[in-house]
């Protein structure tokens, strides 16, 4: 999905402003905490996610990796 914006002056500064489809879609809102990057030509928001959950994924992840991971890759030959 691709949108075309321009930026609304917000006091001294810029306001890029996201419509509700786009919130909806990234489940955000405006409580939640955004990071913004760039790649040098791109300005790339996102979203910041739960990190407690992504650890607990991760080590749920590499259990089953332990546990599975001779019978998965003998699966996918």
């Amino acid at each position: 999905m691709a949108l075309v914006k321009t930026l609304a002056r917000h006091g001294n500064s810029l306001a890029l402003v996201l419509d509700r489809g786009v919130l909806d879609l990234l489940e955000i809102d405006a409580k939640t905490p955004l990071q913004i990057t760039t790649d040098g030509q791109a300005l790339i928001v996102a979203p910041v996610r739960d990190v407690e959950r992504s650890e607990k994924f991760q080590a749920a992840l590499e259990k089953a990796n332990h546990r599975y991971g001779r019978v998965l890759r003998r699966l996918g030959e």
